[in-house]
């Protein structure tokens, strides 16, 4: 085995186990990642007039957004999430498109979406997470526990009287 297999092999261990330990949140960065990457390899083959990779690229990106709109929640998500499946759809279907006329500039739109979509859902994320971090630490300042130790008792039988 060559260098070049070894490392691919080892890249592609590294995805597997990335993907296997994931959050949902990471899995959903991740999931606008592959479909940013098929995206710029296929503006890449577009301009390099590689018909078939170009064909694979913008297969792969479809696929993404075929997942991502199976695994929305219509029903919990409500208006949010149905405004999301529309985009999806929209951005499915400019791919189709893109692939149909071979035109560059309807791939870069549809990844710009990736990316801005992308970009929200990191901020969203990091609000959710500095909420849940308020929300614990206001449990422990508030329990009973906290409260003892901050009253300066260390706990345990006074025997002093």
């Amino acid at each position: 085995m060559n260098d070049e297999k070894k490392v691919q092999k080892a890249q592609e261990a590294y995805r597997a186990n990335q993907i296997q330990t994931a959050s949902r949140e990471q899995l959903l960065l991740i999931t606008y990642d592959i479909g940013i990457n098929a995206c710029k390899a296929a503006e890449e083959a577009l301009r390099k007039n590689e018909v078939e990779a170009v064909n694979e690229n913008l297969k792969r990106a479809q696929a993404v957004l075929r997942e991502l709109m199976i695994t929305l929640d219509v029903e919990t998500g409500g208006e949010v999430a149905q405004n999301l499946l529309r985009l999806y759809d929209f951005m499915y279907y400019r791919l189709v498109d893109a692939n149909v006329r071979k035109d560059v500039l309807l791939v870069v739109a549809v990844r710009e979406m990736f990316q801005e979509l992308r970009n929200t859902w990191v901020e969203v994320i990091e609000k959710l997470k500095a909420e849940e971090l308020l929300v614990k630490q206001e449990e422990v300042r508030t329990s009973p526990v906290s409260a003892v130790s901050q009253s300066g008792h260390q706990g345990g039988v006074d025997f002093a009287g």
